[in-house]
């Protein structure tokens, strides 16, 4: 157990070739999985959709014991927001009878893409894009797991009621139109808990989806502490600190 422990442990947190390769892996597998989920919702009930579920339940019901095994404190881990995440996920696809009506909980497993601390050290030594534009890269992926939890949201509790809901692109559709207060008002959501959910998506649409959408497209700023007064974030070309005006030194790769 202490040799698998081990070499678990080297495979998962490790900074050799193996295991810079496996953490990409599992960033790749997170990533298709979300797009797998988009995908089946167009067979929706079909023999086939359910055999895989059962091999992707299988492959995170290893990856998950494997995180369990390489913990050190396992039930920490196992109650987790992430290992709770992994609970419903594993449930979703390995029992479809129990958990299809809950199948749109798959997506919390994507928590993960902002959660794995060790993969986002990684990709900011591998990638030089990624370190100049983390802040809106964070920001971009925010707003895709948002619009994507609410879209499986509106799914799952529309398709089977709601002729106008017949799969994710209508879903799609019907929240991208709320979220905007753009409003076509060709598909809505019938009923005292369709109205409610509609209200819902609007509130945050005003706030959330807003202040995403603002940072997305905010002039990137350089995490860089001002030696004097603190402030972290300056302009990529930054000479002097804003608030004080103390000359910086902020390291770059000569790409403004």
């Amino acid at each position: 157990m202490t040799t698998l422990r081990s070499w678990l442990t080297a495979l998962y947190q490790g900074d050799t070739a193996l295991a810079r390769s496996y953490n990409y892996f599992l960033l790749i597998f997170d990533i298709a999985m979300v797009i797998y989920v988009i995908a089946s919702s167009f067979f929706y009930g079909a023999l086939a959709v359910e055999i895989i579920d059962a091999l992707l339940g299988i492959v995170i019901v290893f990856d998950f014991a494997a995180r369990l095994i390489i913990a050190e404190r396992p039930w920490r881990t196992l109650f987790s927001v992430v290992g709770i995440a992994d609970l419903v996920v594993i449930a979703s696809l390995l029992a479809p009878i129990a958990g299809e009506g809950f199948a749109f909980l798959r997506v919390v497993r994507t928590l993960r893409l902002l959660r794995s601390y060790h993969l986002l050290k990684q990709l900011r030594g591998d990638f030089a894009y990624f370190r100049r534009n983390e802040a809106t890269l964070f920001a971009a992926v925010n707003l895709a797991i948002f619009i994507f939890v609410t879209t499986a949201l509106v799914f799952e509790t529309q398709h089977a009621t709601n002729p106008q809901i017949q799969n994710y692109a209508d879903a799609l559709y019907f929240t991208v139109t709320t979220l905007t207060t753009t409003g076509f008002g060709d598909i809505t959501l019938p009923g005292p808990t369709g109205r409610l959910l509609s209200v819902a998506i609007m509130i945050v649409g005003v706030s959330l989806f807003v202040r995403l959408i603002q940072v997305l497209f905010r002039p990137p700023k350089v995490t860089f502490p001002c030696p004097d007064c603190g402030l972290t974030l300056h302009d990529l070309d930054a000479v002097h600190c804003k608030h004080c005006g103390r000359v910086l030194k902020i390291p770059n790769e000569g790409v403004v």
